[in-house]
């Protein structure tokens, strides 16, 4: 419903803050890493937001990059993984970190994440692979017109990308930016990013 909220930083809290735009107050939940992030108060600020409605409860999720959003997202659709959970995540870890996680199986990082046990963690990397298996099966077919060199750890820094909803299309043309070869699979996502998000 709400892509974003753009206007006055009025108030930060530990868990939330709230921005006026057009005279209306907007309470926005965020991570702490966000939090300390979004500037001081009386800031012009933009927040991607996500609407989130349950039974008893109507509250705006907020977050500083649409690949925080997407990845919110994701979360929020793993079975057992409600938006308070995510947002803990997120206090806690970075995009390209968690999609890391997912790639490399590493449940044990996982789990050193607030509020994620072992079934939990195992579950988040089960679902979020069957994502993106889907995702791979779909771009498949797809020529594609740049010619990318692909080792193990470019094909694993496209498969951690596309966990976050890019086509394989978006991810080499991005990848044609920068001296991926060179790089660490988390340096190929962390850069990839930034080109993605653009």
């Amino acid at each position: 419903m709400f892509a974003y909220v753009k206007g006055i930083l009025e108030e930060k809290m530990s868990n939330y803050v709230v921005v006026e735009t057009a005279g209306i107050g907007y309470k926005i939940f965020m991570s702490k890493n966000a939090i300390l992030k979004i500037g001081e108060l009386g800031d012009n600020v933009k927040i991607y937001t996500h609407y989130h409605v349950r039974e008893d409860e109507i509250s705006l999720y907020g977050f500083l990059t649409g690949d925080e959003l997407k990845l919110f997202e994701l979360l929020i659709s793993v079975s057992g993984v409600g938006a308070k959970s995510a947002i803990a995540m997120l206090s806690n870890v970075t995009p390209s970190e968690f999609i890391m996680c997912v790639v490399k199986n590493d449940i044990t990082r996982l789990t050193k994440l607030p509020g994620i046990g072992q079934k939990s963690a195992q579950r988040i990397v089960l679902e979020l692979k069957d994502k993106l298996k889907t995702e791979q099966e779909t771009v498949k077919a797809e020529e594609t017109e740049n010619v990318i060199q692909v080792t193990d750890s470019i094909e694993e820094a496209i498969s951690a990308l596309q966990i976050l909803g890019y086509n394989k299309k978006e991810i080499e043309k991005a990848l044609q930016k920068f001296d991926y070869q060179s790089m660490t699979i988390e340096e190929i996502i962390r850069n990839g990013l930034k080109f993605l998000s653009k």
